[in-house]
């Protein structure tokens, strides 16, 4: 067994756990403001304490969760459906003027970070979760586009693709029924990357204030919202902090534990 694929995999369950249960239960409604209760230590009845509003914090991170996965989940689901049959066909047609006009693109989609494909996209339609979701996705794209072609190009040299040709197939055909499952587990892996990833975009997007707007939680205006009271409730930055820390390294450590147990390289070793 490997520990890191382990502990991965219970960090990144607990909190698809939280984010599932939040859909029908929380300890109090995230939205409901106390003032008389505000920035209390964590208790009995606030176990994780209140913020400045006197909102439940446990409640605000099971619904952040929601929020932070959906977002880097729809975002990976976009750079996936598109940049994985854009990087097959590039590589299915190599050194063409298709394969130059596709990477080419993704290079230009490289020059802009998620964070100005966010500002582009938030002054013309506005800030929130949905074009949070756009321009993390638009970033994915050339991400899995190279991952895929890469891949491909390793295999379209080997016997088996050359027997699928002259059997008759066509480049399309022989991408998606040899090429893609032969490259699976590179692209679940990137995934699992792109996804922690995503989880941080969407936290540094919200904590800037164009990620998910009020009353939606969202981990990274927790943070933004708790950054003057760091002093004064520690508590208040802290939980929310873990939560991107904990959920960030659980992925990881997933991605490094997939890796290692679908690489045919690795998979007798002992970690």
């Amino acid at each position: 067994m490997r520990p890191a694929l382990i502990l991965g995999a219970v960090l990144s369950l607990t909190a698809l756990a939280a984010a599932l249960v939040s859909l029908v239960w929380t300890p109090w409604d995230p939205t409901a403001m106390t003032i008389s209760a505000r920035l209390q230590g964590p208790s009995a009845a606030h176990w994780a304490g209140t913020d400045h509003f006197g909102r439940d914090i446990l409640s605000m991170l099971m619904a952040g969760a929601r929020t932070s996965l959906a977002v880097a989940l729809v975002a990976v689901g976009i750079g996936v459906g598109l940049g994985v049959p854009l990087g097959l066909t590039a590589a299915a047609h190599r050194g063409s003027w298709l394969d130059e006009l596709i990477m080419r693109g993704n290079d230009l989609i490289f020059a802009f970070p998620a964070l100005v494909i966010a500002i582009l996209i938030t002054a013309t339609f506005g800030p929130s979760a949905t074009n949070a979701i756009l321009a993390i996705g638009i970033f994915n794209i050339p991400v899995f586009a190279r991952v895929a072609r890469a891949g491909a190009l390793s295999l379209w040299t080997l016997d088996f693709i050359r027997a699928a040709r002259v059997a008759g197939k066509g480049r399309a055909r022989i991408s998606a029924e040899h090429i893609l499952p032969n490259i699976a587990n590179l692209l679940i892996v990137q995934g699992t990357i792109q996804f922690s990833l995503g989880i941080l975009a969407e936290a540094g997007l919200s904590y800037v204030g164009l990620g998910a707007q009020p009353p939606t939680a969202s981990w990274g205006r927790m943070l933004a919202e708790a950054q003057t009271m760091v002093t004064l409730a520690p508590h208040v930055a802290l939980f929310p902090g873990l939560a991107i820390v904990f959920t960030v390294l659980g992925l990881n450590l997933l991605g490094d534990g997939l890796r290692d147990a679908l690489d045919p390289r690795l998979r007798g070793r002992v970690t």
